[in-house]
């Protein structure tokens, strides 16, 4: 083989390179593209010899390779079916690939030609070896001054740069803009907008071959005149054709060619979504107004390509708004006897929430235009007022759904989100009566109570002023759906522990209704009416002779389940047919129910209650209102000696209850003489009053009566009567005025055998209205004044 390397000696200078002439280099022929002096070109090559040769006898070498092109790929007569001219290149940096094949990164040089009469094949049909001829280029010497050249410079860039604006060739203008302005050379300008033309090869070589640039300008140029002036008058056609077009005519053209394409995609068949929401929207009673805006959201979607976002979101809305019982309704129940039956046969008691349901009935059998009412259940946990929801739903025969409100913090959970969003939903209100088919449910709102305050999601709370109000609620509007609702028919039912928790505006929309606590006779008949039947048949004892005397379910009631409610006791009962379940499968013997098994089911006494004999001076006992029933406090008070009238609260009291502390005092001090106290006792001695269970905070008047007891007590060094309890405010005058949470007050009190109360006078009435089953066993006294206390503590 010919050691050609050392044939490329000083001959010929361009660039830095040297070639000795009618020597021999290594040249290539491509196809369909002619490589341009100034332009970079990668090449794969794949071929492990080829790969090896290159990199042994070229890269390593002289890194020089000339590139011709053939005319026609299927003809491989080198001497006949390629252009005369081509390009010596530089092998600039060479990256091998992950398959093992190689990117040869190839820079143009110069133009050369190929002298045919010596070529010596290297690889088949790849690479050969032959002379060259270095065509000399024209002089650049001090050219950039010549302002000729310049002129000629500045057209053909403006030239390029019309053409590219004109095809809208947006983002190559923004790319190629840059790197025109920054060329300096007709030369690599010329070769560089050819590279990035869609041109014929013949027309390339014809620019290659030119040497002079005023010869290689005036082609590009009369090239670039050319295609302006074809797209320019391609443009004036297409404006005059569309001005001769009217618009019926485009009307009917655009409407066909959409029938076509939807024919095409299937879009007009029984299975596709505009289909079935045009049939839908059919069959629902809706007003105009509303059936207008649905029916433009079909509209809208017909003419949305359905792999676009926006399809996606209309069609769950169309689904969701089209699923909305409009205007269907379940027929009530008007039998007011069997309705009644089926209340007394769930709830034991509750005689003022039945009746409140049997006017309602009753009210909306004479009047069905007649809107629902919005009630409210109040009372502590475990008394059944979740469950009553689902039994007026039942006396009602109408669709029940339950919403938790616990918690809730964003106020799109009730009006919903702009459908514009990404996941967007309607609010729980729709979602529910949706879930249920008709728009006159029961929809109980569990503990509206607890509902979370204003965040930076809004306020749930201000959001159910509109839900809750018979006024307004009849064109309900869910952000989501962005169309009224009639909600007037629904029958909302709120549960509530503690309706200081609830906003006032809100408050003031609903009919409260208190329910108490269960006393324990109570208890002991819903335990043998309800609990006992219904734990039988959840445990699978019904088929077995199992039975509870109700003196060991009392036991339960007063030793384990000290609550206003049930819950507990229930639980309770529920562990001991566990069991006895789980002594049936083991096949062990089955003992009746005693004391000493009922303690080693249920484990030794939680509870004792609070009530202890009074036998020192100082403690007096209050009534107080719990979100979880009444309770009652001890009130402790003791003087010290040597002290300066120093007072000192402790128990963990709030603002109000310790002002109510003050104002005894301060009251005592003034009527001393009244209570037989010695006046040196408020100077000469401290006093200290304190509440027990410190961790438990306490707040409110209601204890005035029983904080002034207490101290009176104190300062007389007499003990108060056994079995006493107390509430009502004081005032710094000696009055005492009402309080609230009476029923409460008074269950809790017999909870503790407390079989004596002092209230303020003006409870009076409300004491009198209540049922005897409450005020059984109970003694009650009524004062107006703080000094009548002297006659009933002692």
């Amino acid at each position: 083989m010919i050691n050609y390397h050392k044939k490329i000696i000083i001959l010929n200078k361009y660039n830095n390179i040297y070639f000795k002439r009618n020597k021999l280099i290594h040249f290539c022929f491509l196809d369909n593209f002619i490589l341009l002096p100034g332009i970079i070109l990668p090449i794969n090559i794949v071929n492990k010899n080829l790969i090896n040769y290159i990199y042994s006898k070229i890269y390593k070498k002289n890194k020089y390779i000339s590139l011709f092109t053939r005319k026609n790929s299927n003809n491989i007569n080198i001497k006949k079916n390629f252009y005369n001219l081509g390009v010596v290149t530089k092998i600039i940096k060479i990256y091998k690939m992950f398959d093992n094949s190689i990117i040869v990164i190839l820079e143009g040089l110069l133009t050369c030609k190929i002298i045919k009469r010596k070529i010596i094949k290297i690889f088949n049909n790849i690479l050969y070896l032959g002379e060259i001829k270095i065509i000399n280029e024209y002089k650049t010497k001090n050219i950039y001054k010549n302002k000729k050249y310049n002129a000629y410079l500045y057209t053909i860039k403006d030239k390029f740069i019309t053409l590219i604006k004109l095809t809208n060739k947006n983002n190559l203008y923004s790319n190629l803009i840059n790197l025109i302005n920054n060329i300096k050379s007709i030369k690599l300008l010329i070769n560089y907008i050819l590279i990035n033309l869609n041109v014929p090869n013949n027309f390339k070589y014809l620019i290659l071959k030119e040497n002079k640039y005023k010869n290689k300008t005036k082609i590009l140029l009369r090239f670039l005149l050319l295609e302006i002036k074809k797209i320019n008058l391609s443009n004036n056609i297409i404006d005059e054709v569309k001005n001769e077009i009217s618009n019926k005519q485009i009307d009917f053209f655009l409407t066909e060619q959409m029938k076509v394409i939807k024919k095409r995609l299937g879009e007009n068949n029984e299975y596709s979504d505009v289909y079935r929401f045009k049939q839908k929207i059919k069959k629902i009673n809706i007003p105009k107004d509303i059936y207008t805006k649905i029916n433009n959201e079909i509209l809208k979607l017909e003419n949305i390509n359905i792999n676009f976002p926006e399809y996606t979101i209309i069609k769950n809305y169309l689904d969701f708004t089209l699923s909305l019982p409009w205007n269907i309704y379940s027929t009530t129940n008007f039998n007011l006897k069997n309705s009644l039956n089926i209340l007394n046969k769930n709830h034991y008691g509750l005689k003022e929430i039945k009746n409140r349901i049997l006017e309602y009935l009753s009210v909306l059998k004479l009047n069905k235009y007649k809107n629902s009412p919005i009630l409210c259940f109040v009372g502590p946990p475990g008394i059944g007022k979740t469950s009553l929801g689902k039994s007026i739903s039942i006396v009602l025969s109408r669709k029940y759904i339950r919403i938790s409100l616990g918690g809730l913090h964003d106020e799109s959970e009730i009006r919903g989100h702009r459908k514009t969003y990404i996941g967007a939903m309607p609010g729980r209100i729709l979602q529910s009566i949706n879930k249920t088919k008709v728009s006159n449910p029961v929809i109980l709102l569990d503990e509206i109570d607890k509902i979370g305050e204003y965040s930076h999601q809004g306020n749930p709370m201000a959001a159910l002023l509109e839900v809750l109000d018979p006024e307004q609620n009849h064109s309900f509007y869910d952000n989501y759906l962005e169309l009224e609702y009639n909600l007037s028919k629904v029958l909302f039912i709120a549960t509530a522990n503690n309706i200081d928790n609830i906003h006032p505006a809100l408050l003031d929309r609903m009919e409260i209704i208190h329910i108490n606590g269960y006393t324990i006779e109570e208890k002991l008949k819903i335990a043998k009416k309800f609990l006992i039947p219904k734990l039988l048949s959840k445990n699978g004892l019904k088929k077995f002779n199992i039975k509870i005397n109700y003196k060991y379910i009392k036991i339960i009631i007063i030793n384990y389940t000290l609550e206003a409610g049930i819950r507990n006791l229930e639980k309770r009962i529920d562990k001991i047919f566990r069991y006895y379940a789980k002594s049936i499968v083991l096949k062990k013997t089955i003992s009746k129910l005693n004391t000493s098994l009922l303690f080693k089911i249920l484990g030794p006494i939680e509870l004792k209650y609070k009530y202890e004999k009074i036998i020192i001076p100082g403690v007096s006992i209050g009534l107080a209102w719990t979100g979880y029933g009444g309770d009652i406090i001890y009130i402790e008070s003791s003087l010290s000696r040597g002290g300066k009238g120093h007072i000192s609260i402790t128990g963990n009291l709030g603002k109000i209850m310790k002002e109510s502390v003050i104002i005894s005092i301060k009251y005592l001090k003034s009527n001393y003489k009244k209570f037989n106290i010695n006046l040196k006792y408020f100077t000469k001695y401290d006093i200290h009053i304190h509440i027990p269970e410190g961790a438990t905070p306490k707040d409110g008047p209601s204890a005035g009566i029983a904080i002034i007891s207490s101290l009176i007590s104190t300062y007389t060094f007499k003990p108060l009567k056994n079995y006493l309890a107390m509430t009502g405010e004081i005032t710094l005058r000696g009055k005492v005025l009402p309080v609230g949470g009476l029923e409460e007050k008074i269950l809790a009190a017999k909870r503790n055998y407390i079989n004596k109360i002092i209230f303020p006078y003006n409870n009076k009435n409300y004491i009198k209205s209540l049922t005897n089953k409450i005020k059984k066993n109970i003694k009650f006294f009524f004062i107006k004044e703080i000094y009548q206390l002297k006659n009933l503590i002692y």
